[in-house]
């Protein structure tokens, strides 16, 4: 989770939604609303479940996450949304303006905690129609290095 930029996001058992995120403080905050990546009902949820992916971009754990908003104006959001607005990519403007627009527009700054333990089936998802992969001999012979000449001793 330390290394998580984007994480796939499933509120209410709906679609799981690509939303990038930032590690902090124990946990991944994501920023949603007018102007920023659209999550639909994450900011209301008290519950989500988050799944990450792996250096070679498969999934790796899903776990159930605690949703809490953080509330402009308050000691948290003075703490907080400035350290995730420093950085979000691509940002119109400088950092404490990108904040006051987050405030302003109502835009939801939300903390996705752990709630317990990674769900079980860590490997394809339920109904997946993939198979596991077989395990396999090696049925390549390998074969002797290759010698350009010969060194004769005297």
């Amino acid at each position: 989770m330390k290394k998580a930029a984007v994480a796939w996001v499933s509120v209410s058992g709906g679609p799981a939604l690509a939303l990038w995120c930032m590690p902090l403080e124990g946990g991944l905050f994501v920023v949603s609303g007018p102007g920023e990546q659209s999550a639909p009902g994450l900011a209301e949820a008290a519950e989500a479940q988050v799944t990450l992916r792996g250096d070679h971009g498969g999934r790796i754990v899903t776990w159930p996450a605690r949703v809490t908003r953080v509330t402009p104006g308050t000691e948290h959001w003075d703490r907080v949304a400035p350290l995730v607005a420093a950085k979000r990519l691509n940002a119109p403007g400088p950092t404490a303006e990108l904040v006051r627009r987050w405030a302003a527009d109502g835009c939801a700054l939300t903390r996705l905690a752990p709630a317990g333990e990674p769900l079980s089936g860590a490997g394809l998802p339920t109904g997946s129609l993939a198979e596991t992969p077989r395990q396999a001999p090696v049925v390549r012979v390998t074969r002797k290095p290759f010698r350009l000449h010969r060194v004769r001793r005297r």
